[in-house]
């Protein structure tokens, strides 16, 4: 069943490109999340979204959240993706799509994420989960959230 406003967000403990480990309950009662699952690093789609995100963060932050970009794309593959495009926030790898799955973000065809984002606030809480996502103006579609709900 896919995830809705509402509904607790699902923990999970992943490794970061700069070799920290990321565990979503660590955010809870300080920061609102926005966890956007994406299919390939350094591809058409995929960088439009993230260099967005990038060039949005500023406007993120003010509103006390983070962006965490997750795939099952490997850490040296997340590092290079990262690094060209000079990305502002942690890229996770989901190697075993177990996180993907969870979130109803797993493409079993393709063995590899999907894109979908979910907007999560202080509490644990997802506020608006986007199941189909234009990479296009979607970290402005995501900070519209901000505006209405949270």
């Amino acid at each position: 069943m896919p995830l809705q406003a509402g509904s607790p967000a699902p923990d999970f403990k992943l490794k970061a490109v700069d070799g920290s480990t990321v565990e979503l309950s660590s955010y809870k009662g300080k920061k609102n999340v926005i966890v956007y699952f994406y299919p390939k690093d350094d591809t058409p789609g995929c960088t439009k979204e993230a260099c967005n995100f990038r060039d949005d963060i500023s406007k993120i932050l003010a509103k006390d959240a983070v962006v965490l970009g997750i795939s099952t794309d490997n850490l040296e593959s997340h590092d290079a993706f990262s690094k060209k495009f000079n990305l502002n926030f942690p890229l996770l790898t989901d190697a075993d799509g177990a996180v993907s799955k969870a979130y109803d973000a797993f493409n079993p065809e393709k063995n590899m994420s999907r894109r979908v984002t979910a907007v999560i606030d202080k509490e644990g809480k997802i506020k608006k989960y986007f199941a189909t996502v234009n990479p296009e103006g979607h970290s402005q579609e995501v900070l519209g959230v901000f505006n209405t709900t949270l």
